[in-house]
């Protein structure tokens, strides 16, 4: 009697044994997720940093067109580029740009801040942009332009130049200042703001005139 009681009862733990052991093994996954250190967050992203990743000194950066000829210049004493906004900051800056009809500007600084191609430049400091006197096709003879103050912001490609400080301009001999300037050759347009103020030089006597 003995014995079959004890054989009935080892059948019925051998029924149970797995179901028990599969609950010991979800108990233990439950307390090793429980008392697992947790993970560290991930470090944040960390803003770009305003610091110069390389430098030029004495250089000059040179573009050309599809026919080879050059339409930019760019020189400059030092030259620091910053990566987070891809701009070039230079000491003695010096451009001189050649657009397809054969207008050249020019234009220096004791200080300028560049896109990588000189296309679009900020001067600081005894700031001049210079647009020099040329031949027309029809004849007539494009003035010098020269605008100077101690901010000038150029776009060489758009032959713009702007400033909201005072300004000086030139042309040829006639002299205009103004607390702000907006220039735009393509479009032929010319704003002088502020307290604006010119002086014009008369034009020379035609030969053989009295």
């Amino acid at each position: 009697m003995m014995r079959t009681r004890w054989r009935r009862g080892w059948e019925s733990f051998t029924i149970y044994l797995p179901v028990a052991l599969m609950g010991l093994m979800a108990l233990a996954s439950w307390w090793l997720v429980r008392n697992a250190p947790s993970v560290l967050p991930s470090a944040p992203a960390r803003a770009p940093v305003h610091v110069p990743d390389y430098f030029m000194q004495d250089f000059s950066v040179q573009n050309f067109d599809a026919a080879g000829n050059m339409t930019r210049q760019l020189q400059g004493d030092m030259a620091r580029h910053y990566p987070d906004t891809d701009t070039l900051e230079i000491d003695a800056v010096r451009i001189h740009a050649k657009a397809p009809d054969g207008r050249q500007t020019r234009a220096t600084a004791l200080r300028g801040l560049s896109n990588g191609d000189g296309s679009e430049v900020q001067l600081f400091g005894d700031a001049r942009v210079t647009r020099e006197a040329m031949q027309l096709p029809d004849g007539k003879r494009a003035p010098e332009l020269r605008f100077e103050g101690e901010f000038l912001h150029a776009w060489t490609n758009e032959e713009r130049v702007r400033s909201d400080q005072p300004v000086v301009l030139w042309r040829d001999k006639d002299r205009f200042t103004a607390n702000s300037l907006n220039y735009d050759n393509l479009d032929q347009v010319l704003q002088l703001e502020g307290r604006v103020r010119g002086v014009l030089q008369p034009a020379p006597a035609a030969a053989g005139g009295r």
